[in-house]
């Protein structure tokens, strides 16, 4: 296998209970420090800010940088970016990244900065409410909900994501966020060792696409759904969630909120229905 800027080849020693040891390489998961810089403002009075530094798998950095502006409530399409581009910051290329705003959006650094830094397992901290959500979801587009699918589409999902999960195939260290249609095919799948960061790339990509809104489609997770993920997807108006692993108490309540088909714990053979079931032809 080819190193990647994803993918790393390591020497490393395998100790085995029998006492013979032996050295060997493997191939992980790259991890290195995004951070996402916003041009804004009218042409005569142009500013820069810096929004976050993330943890992510080099990869989609410009579809990471839109989907995470969009899930914050800055964008709420991807023709309100004028450009994206990596930021040749002497060692830094290539870990700067520089959204430019088109000079008619509002954006106000006031209320958008937060400080943080974002972990990639722990994912953005702050803003972590229903009311926050609904604040930000005033603007996005209105859904006419008439979706249902047959639950033998679901059991489907599981091995076309694995099949197209390369890096995670490679080195079993990456979160992924697919996306299906109805039929239950795949549009795309994203990858990262964040899942908030592989959930972002997908709806980056799908705001490139003009996929927006989300409501005929069918979001995959490939681990445990979070709140934070059920809140991006619900910012997308999509109706039909599904995930590999638990939902937390809260992915449950937010997904109640925001009348989402919330499917738990889905293989090739069995799945838990937590959330408005009428979705689902069963």
């Amino acid at each position: 296998m080819i190193e990647s800027k994803s993918i790393s080849k390591v020497k490393l020693l395998k100790i085995h209970s029998n006492g013979k040891n032996e050295e060997a390489t493997d191939f992980i998961a790259i991890e290195e420090p995004l951070e996402i810089r916003v041009e804004y403002g009218k042409i005569e009075n142009r500013q820069t800010a810096n929004l976050t530094v993330t943890m992510r798998t080099p990869g989609c950095d410009d579809e990471l940088a839109a989907g995470f502006l969009f899930s914050e409530g800055i964008i709420d399409n991807f023709d309100e970016i004028d450009s994206i581009a990596h930021i040749n910051n002497f060692n830094s290329f290539e870990n700067i990244i520089l959204v430019k705003l088109k000079e008619n959006v509002n954006f106000n650094l006031n209320k958008t900065e937060r400080h943080f830094y974002t972990n990639s397992s722990c994912g953005v901290c702050g803003k972590t409410s229903i009311d926050a959500i609904k604040q930000v979801k005033k603007t996005n587009h209105k859904s006419i909900d008439n979706l249902k699918i047959d639950k033998e589409i679901f059991y489907t999902l599981p091995t076309k994501l694995l099949e197209k999960q390369s890096i995670f195939e490679n080195t079993g260290g990456l979160h992924a966020s697919a996306l299906f249609d109805c039929n239950g095919n795949l549009i795309t799948i994203k990858e990262d060792v964040g899942r908030h960061n592989a959930l972002d790339k997908l709806l980056g990509y799908c705001l490139k696409n003009k996929l927006m809104p989300l409501d005929k489609y069918i979001i995959l997770l490939s681990g445990r759904a979070s709140f934070e993920l059920i809140q991006k997807a619900a910012l997308a108006d999509a109706k039909i969630i599904a995930s590999i692993g638990a939902p937390s108490s809260l992915a449950i309540q937010t997904a109640i909120e925001f009348d989402i088909s919330y499917l738990g714990f889905l293989s090739s053979s069995k799945f838990n229905i937590y959330t408005a079931i009428h979705r689902i032809k069963s």
